[in-house]
């Protein structure tokens, strides 16, 4: 597999509309019409385990590779609650690192956001910290570790999971199947390559890995439906670096969600997606009726990976006629008084050069501060970005003058991307955009959660070097 990025636009309202109990092993699979979780006042408890565990990534005869998993797997278990509902969760750190755990989309409170050395301490080898979460939103969740100059080893051993927030009224499907999409950096006897922190590449554009996983395991990853099935997608990228895109092939695929919050449904662009570290979709798609036929999620990667490959099997069931679509959280904002804003700016430098033969020129490139995010780099004993009374509503400027694309999320809060002139927004909530290279954009949102959250890289080298910077809300 050949290491590739691009620098994929966000999908648009004006370009979009332009046998299975085998599976009862796959992670966080529900194959439940519309189920619905028991309501109560009780929370939810669960620990969690962090440590080291053998598993194999590559196909047979390849050997187990040594990693870190929780509770002896990766992903992590998907981890679900229904919407209202308090998860208690206990994480037991057995490795060798300081941890701390992000909930990437959760507008919950800022102590339970998980950034070791920002919002709490980080959790010492050998010690345990409990998450206190509540969800406002319905969604699809992504955690992975997230602790100061410490987030991209411990997530490239293989931290990762999801969390799974259920409608109170979801949608009948037939499957619902999380896809967790990760990458290592594997050597020729499938051991997981060193982390060194003075590393060039790494520094410069992340570490890409050599080999791909879906669920933990070798793609494409083969899951039989029923002919006329829908089956709900959750897409979500735990890669350290990786940017790609992903192609629809033998499906119409139906995008119900982005970054966890419901939106405009809406068809792909050319059956294609963005797909950066940190970004999830909820996609609905509907299996064709006959017997044997396949449809294929593919990360156009190198000449492509194929990642899952539905293929119907066994008796037919009636097509569905059910809205292909979510309703919105009710607790999002309906709109961002923009004439009222406050206007702060981002701007990112630094990085490696493309040379002429579109090869990395990292002369003079500092490995330990490789970035500047407004002349500096992240500092959370310093002055934050802006502090604001909540409610005000923000118009961020991001201008990213490197030579990379810049993925960057907004921790605690949902934003909207504005159209260049500022007269309008796309028509779904983000909390991770991509900043094409040599590209100025605009997002905007309300700040609406109390206390202090940071604006971070989801390349987690990037991060790790300081690519980030926080924001106050009083």
């Amino acid at each position: 597999m050949t290491d590739a990025t691009d620098s994929p636009a966000p999908p648009t309202r004006r370009t979009a509309l332009a046998s299975l109990g085998a599976l009862a092993a796959l992670p966080g699979l529900s194959m439940r019409a519309g189920a619905q979780t028991t309501s109560g006042a009780a929370p939810v408890t669960r620990t969690l385990s962090a440590g080291p565990a053998r598993q194999r990534l590559r196909p047979a005869p390849a050997v187990d590779t040594e990693l870190w998993a929780f509770d002896g797997a990766t992903p992590g278990p998907a981890l679900r609650i229904q919407q209202g509902r308090t998860l208690h969760l206990r994480l037991a750190n057995k490795t060798t690192a300081p941890l701390a755990l992000h909930w990437h989309g959760l507008r919950g409170e800022a102590a339970m956001d998980g950034v070791g050395g920002f919002s709490q301490e980080p959790i010492a080898p050998g010690e345990s910290f409990e998450y206190r979460l509540t969800p406002p939103d319905s969604g699809t969740i992504l955690y992975r570790p997230l602790v100061l100059g410490g987030a991209a080893e411990p997530a490239g051993r293989g931290l990762s999971g999801l969390l799974v927030v259920e409608e109170k009224d979801p949608p009948p499907v037939d499957l619902d199947l999380p896809v967790l999409v990760t990458d290592w950096l594997l050597g020729d006897d499938n051991a997981l390559q060193p982390f060194p922190a003075d590393s060039p590449a790494a520094a410069a554009a992340g570490r890409l890995g050599s080999w791909i996983t879906v669920n933990g395991v070798a793609p494409p990853q083969r899951v039989p439906v029923a002919p006329g099935a829908r089956v709900r997608l959750r897409l979500a990228n735990a890669c350290n670096a990786r940017i790609m895109r992903l192609r629809f092939d033998g499906i119409t695929a139906v995008v119900i969600a982005v970054d966890g919050q419901p939106t405009e449904s809406f068809e792909p662009v050319r059956s294609q997606l963005p797909f950066a570290p940190g970004t999830r979709y909820d996609l609905l798609v509907d299996m064709p009726t006959e017997a044997g036929a396949t449809a294929i999620v593919t990360a156009l990667v190198g000449s492509g990976v194929p990642l899952v490959r539905l293929v119907t099997e066994g008796a037919a069931r009636p097509a569905s006629t059910a809205p292909m679509a979510l309703k919105a959280n009710p607790t999002l904002p309906a709109a961002v008084r923009l004439q009222d804003a406050v206007r702060p700016q981002i701007v990112i430098e630094g990085g490696a050069k493309l040379g002429a033969d579109l090869k990395l020129d990292m002369a003079g490139l500092d490995p330990a501060r490789p970035w500047r995010l407004n002349g500096g780099t992240g500092d959370a004993a310093g002055k934050p970005l802006f502090s604001v009374k909540r409610g005000t509503p923000i118009v961020l400027a991001i201008d990213n003058r490197t030579a990379f694309l810049q993925p960057l999320h907004v921790h605690g809060h949902c934003f909207r991307l504005l159209h260049p002139l500022d007269d309008g927004w796309e028509p779904y909530f983000l909390d991770t955009v991509q900043i094409p290279d040599g590209k100025r954009l605009h997002i905007a949102f309300i700040a609406e959660n109390p206390g202090r959250w940071l604006i971070s890289s989801t390349v987690l080298e990037r991060f790790d070097r300081g690519l980030w910077t926080w924001f106050e809300v009083t």
